[in-house]
């Protein structure tokens, strides 16, 4: 009879906790080790509670614009100006969301005979791990593999400490029982961008703090383009080309000064400049464990670190920072480790999304890689505007982007801007992992109306008619 084998994971978020159940699925003995709350960051902190605030904000816009389809408030066209919101009633909501959807992922594993050890753990230089219980007791865990799934946490700048009240980090927001009146958000990529948009919404005036000439520099520059074109007609605030380089209290808010010099005045900052790994008390030198420069843990397409036997999922590792890539690297580590098929992770399949008004969906290659020749192709570009599901909704602004290859016709990569792109993005991705051609994502049908119908449409752009 073959032995049982053990696995050990460090950290609760999306890559412990679904290799955890991998793992048990698979016949293991697993032991998951955690110290601060099973979801991780992207249940407690991140993901889930800004993507709900987002959704509250989304209703206000809704609801602003609602005139232009006809909606009246007892009789009267609807004010913009009167539609508010409770905000520690939102924040209220939101914690008490994320704490059901821990206690839901918990219970889960527990069903699934899963062992929860709270308390820290670490690597010994024989790869083991010492768990520091809360007591302070230690006890030490061995195992035929283990996963360090340890997450990240927000960068700060030395001169611009958050204080919890009204210099915050995006962990810090729930705390707010009131709007801020002037938020300044430093920082342009996908959680500055999310977190502006959705405090203008709420009634707040913001001003973005962005290092670069535009905002989102990593996405689709089109796409990009986009919403700040929205932004702008919003009237939310964008300062580019400027570093934020500190941020200090007075009597009654904040001063953020620029490296250009100006000081920009708000009542509240919130500082969204990039995340470091929680790899720094894990004994991974002792371990034979490598990092690269930033402390993010170096790991292959199957998860593997440096050591044999040692697995790392998630933000600690700095591919792709996603709650999606995480629970998908912990699964192909389990798959690995415990002998099951297994597929490398492939970062050109990966979807993502940005959680703004409107949002931005994208998969596969990009226009980045069009114009550096990484890949001979042709692009379309199609705006919703046309589309009879859009005029019906009121959306006036969003596309949908299809990249081909040139000769196979193969569907490389999508960009998608516009209501719910975090839904519509689903068939793309599906077309770029399965090498689709253009001509076989225009053949499916597609409900009429729909947004979807666009997609389609993109497609048949990309016919090149037979000779």
């Amino acid at each position: 009879m073959r032995p049982v084998p053990s696995v050990v994971i460090i950290g609760g978020g999306p890559g412990g906790y679904e290799a955890a159940l991998v793992a048990r699925q698979l016949g293991a003995d697993v032991t998951l080790v955690d110290s601060d709350g099973i979801g991780g960051s992207a249940v407690l902190t991140d993901c889930v509670p800004s993507k709900a605030l987002i959704a509250t904000a989304n209703v206000m816009t809704a609801a602003a614009s609602s005139a232009d389809l006809g909606v009246l408030l007892d009789g009267l066209t609807p004010d913009p100006s009167l539609v508010t919101v409770d905000l520690k009633s939102v924040n209220d909501r939101i914690l008490s969301l994320v704490r059901a959807q821990s206690d839901d992922i918990t219970s889960r594993l527990v069903h699934e005979g899963i062992r929860i050890m709270p308390g820290r753990g670490r690597l010994d230089a024989d790869g083991n791990v010492v768990v520091t219980r809360r007591d302070g007791r230690e006890e030490t865990l061995l195992a035929d593999a283990v996963l360090l799934a340890t997450g990240a946490r927000p960068r700060v700048l030395p001169d611009a400490r958050p204080d919890g009240e009204r210099i915050l980090t995006w962990e810090q927001v729930y705390d707010l029982h009131d709007v801020p009146e002037r938020l300044i958000v430093v920082g342009s990529g996908v959680t500055g961008a999310e977190f502006a948009g959705a405090y203008h919404a709420l009634g707040s005036r913001v001003v973005l703090i962005s290092s670069r000439r535009h905002v989102l520099p990593s996405e689709d520059p089109d796409a990009a383009e986009a919403l700040e074109e929205v932004w702008a007609r919003r009237g939310l605030e964008v300062i580019g080309s400027a570093r934020a380089e500190s941020a200090r209290r007075t009597d009654d808010g904040v001063e953020v000064t620029l490296s250009t010099g100006q000081v920009v005045t708000g009542s509240h900052v919130l500082m969204a400049v990039g995340s470091l790994p929680n790899t720094d008390d894990l004994g991974l030198a002792d371990a034979g464990v490598e990092t690269d420069d930033g402390g993010f843990i170096k790991v292959d397409r199957v998860s593997r670190t440096s050591r044999r036997g040692v697995y790392a999922a998630g933000d600690c590792t700095g591919v792709l920072m996603l709650a999606s890539v995480a629970a998908m690297q912990g699964r192909i580590a389990m798959w690995h480790a415990l002998g099951d098929a297994v597929t490398p992770l492939d970062p050109t399949m990966v979807s993502s999304n940005v959680f703004t008004n409107p949002e931005i969906a994208t998969v596969g290659l990009t226009q980045r890689d069009l114009d550096s020749g990484n890949f001979r192709g042709d692009v379309v570009l199609v705006p919703i505007t046309g589309n009879a599901r859009a005029k019906m909704e009121g959306q006036h602004h969003g596309f949908v982007k299809l990249f081909c290859r040139r000769g196979s016709r193969i569907v490389a990569g999508a960009v998608v801007v516009g209501h719910r792109a975090s839904e519509l993005i689903f068939p793309l991705t599906i077309a770029v992992e399965q090498r689709l051609t253009v001509d076989q994502l225009a053949s499916s049908f597609t409900v009429y109306p729909s947004l979807s119908g666009t997609i389609a449409e993109a497609a048949r752009r990309l016919h090149i008619a037979s000779e």
